[in-house]
C-alpha cells in the first residue's frame, strides 16, 4: 500500500486569521476537504502584523525558526509560528520575519500605496516556506500556491531546489486570481532573484516587475494552473494554454457543497498521474 498523496498548501491568506475572501476560505476549508479525502497536507501563510497573535493562539516553533534568509546581501531571521485550527484538526504555519510582516497593514500602506518592500517579502515567504518543509523532512508531491505572494515560489523550487531530495518529486498547482495584477514592484525585483541557479534570462519577463509579469512567471514554472475567478484575465489563461499546460476551469466554491474538494482533488490525482495516485 502506497503512502498517501502529500499536498503543501502555499496559501496568501486563510480564514479566520485574516477576514472571509474567496482567497482566506479556500486557505482554510480545501486544505481540509483534501485531508479529509485521504492526503496528508500542510499548510502556510505569512504572519501578517494584522494577525493577533493572543487571540489566534499563535505560538513559535522553535526547532523550525532559527535560520536566515538573505536578501540583497542583508541576513534576515526566519521565525516559524504555528496555529491550531481545532475544528478541522489542522494546523497552519506562519512565515515571519520583524522586518518584513510586523506592520499593520497586509499589502499596502494607510493612503493605498504598494509596499516598496512587497518583492522581498515574496521572496522570503517563499524560500521560508521551501526551508522550513526542509527542516520538517516532509515529501510534498503537490504544492499548491494561492495568492500572489506565492508566485515566486515555483521559480524557486524548479531553479533552486530542484536537486533537493525532498521536492525532486514534487508538482507544482497554481491558483490564478486578478488580485493585484496591475501592481508594479521595485525595478531591481530582477536582480534580487539572480544568482548561480537563477540565471538573468529565465526570469527576462521580470525586466518590467509587475504583477501580471509576476504571474506569467509563476506559470511558466507550474505543472497545472486552477481557474481561481470565473471572469479571470485572459491574458493568463492564453498564456497557460501556451504552454500548454493542464488547467482546471472556474470552480465555484461553497462550504456547503464538497463539489470543489472533488475537482480540486481529481485535478491534483491527474497533475501526478494515475499510477502515482493508486493507494
Amino acid at each position: 500500500m502506497k503512502n498517501p498523496v502529500r499536498v503543501l498548501f502555499v496559501n496568501s491568506e486563510v480564514f479566520p486569521y485574516l477576514p472571509e475572501s474567496t482567497l482566506s476560505q479556500l486557505g482554510r476549508f480545501l486544505p481540509q476537504g483534501i485531508q479529509e479525502s485521504g492526503k496528508e497536507i500542510r499548510s502556510f501563510m505569512p504572519r501578517y502584523g494584522v494577525i493577533n497573535e493572543r487571540r489566534n493562539q499563535l505560538h513559535e516553533v522553535i526547532r523550525l525558526s532559527g535560520m536566515n534568509i538573505v536578501i540583497s546581501d542583508i541576513d534576515r531571521p526566519l521565525v516559524i509560528k504555528v496555529a491550531s485550527i481545532s475544528s478541522a484538526r489542522m494546523q497552519v504555519y506562519f512565515i515571519d520575519n520583524e522586518d518584513y510582516f510586523h506592520r499593520k497593514f497586509i499589502y499596502e500602506d494607510a493612503d493605498g500605496k504598494f509596499f516598496e518592500d512587497n518583492d522581498e517579502r515574496a521572496i522570503f515567504f517563499a524560500r521560508g516556506v521551501l526551508e522550513t518543509v526542509k527542516k520538517l523532512r516532509w515529501k510534498p508531491d503537490i504544492i499548491h500556491c494561492q495568492g500572489w505572494i506565492s508566485h515566486i515560489l515555483p521559480l524557486l523550487l524548479k531553479e533552486l531546489y530542484q536537486d533537493d531530495p525532498i521536492f525532486t518529486d514534487s508538482k507544482v498547482v497554481l491558483s490564478l486570481y486578478n488580485e493585484h495584477l496591475d501592481a508594479s514592484f521595485n525595478a531591481d525585483f530582477k536582480t534580487k532573484l539572480i544568482n548561480e541557479d537563477i540565471k538573468s534570462e529565465n526570469i527576462n519577463i521580470l525586466d518590467e516587475a509587475n504583477g501580471i509579469n509576476l504571474a506569467k512567471l509563476a506559470i511558466r514554472y507550474s505543472d497545472g494552473i486552477i481557474c481561481g475567478e470565473e471572469e479571470l484575465n485572459p491574458t493568463l489563461l492564453d498564456y497557460g494554454k501556451e504552454l500548454n499546460l493542464p488547467t482546471l476551469p472556474f470552480v465555484k466554491f461553497d462550504t456547503s457543497d464538497n463539489n470543489y474538494v472533488q475537482e480540486y482533488n481529481a485535478f491534483y490525482d491527474k497533475i501526478l498521474g494515475k499510477d502515482e495516485v493508486n493507494q
